[in-house]
């Protein structure tokens, strides 16, 4: 099994291939729109346009299993990105990325690159993590919005970060790997 093998939907409910995304370096989000971390739209954004032609893909999954902070259609969803912050990346269709409607890429993912902790300014999202999860610290769920894996042009999911991991943290490894 690769990442090139999974069939994802766009915002249109249209099939994407993931194989389309071979030889590309790959950052893969999970999003909310009314979230404490959704100014990481602006960081993930001018990654976008720094390393779009040497090979980056952003591929931006809305998710409102977290606060119910992604409310709103795809289309509003979009909307107020692009609107907002102004995103060119792929915007594809709402999911889950835990529990029993997980999208079958988000679950690969969890497999490849496991929670890891927190860092320093994760800590603050322990108590609210830990009150929907006390085993938060032994399972691969993602925890909270704009968790980010980092995918190499090969497929291999080389990193997974936290969502108090900014884009601009990121952009090294991104450097490395494009």
């Amino acid at each position: 099994m690769s990442i090139y093998d999974f069939v994802i939907k766009n915002r249109e409910n249209k099939d994407v291939k993931m194989e389309q995304y071979k030889g590309k370096v790959l950052l893969i989000v999970n999003t909310a729109t009314g979230c404490g971390f959704t100014p990481q739209y602006k960081g993930l954004e001018e990654l976008y346009e720094k390393y779009h032609e040497q090979g980056l893909e952003i591929l931006d999954f809305p998710c409102n299993q977290f606060g119910n902070q992604a409310p709103g259609t795809d289309s509003e969803i979009h909307e107020f990105c692009t609107f907002k912050y102004k995103t060119q990346f792929d915007q594809l269709k709402k999911i889950d990325v835990n529990g029993d409607n997980e999208d079958k890429l988000w679950k690969y993912l969890k497999e490849q690159k496991e929670f890891e902790g927190f860092d320093l300014k994760g800590k603050v999202l322990i108590p609210i993590v830990k009150s929907m999860d006390p085993d938060y610290k032994n399972n691969p769920d993602i925890k909270w919005n704009f968790t980010k894996f980092l995918v190499d042009r090969d497929g291999n999911v080389v990193e997974r970060y936290e969502p108090t991991i900014t884009p601009e943290k990121i952009e090294s490894k991104i450097k490395e790997l494009i």
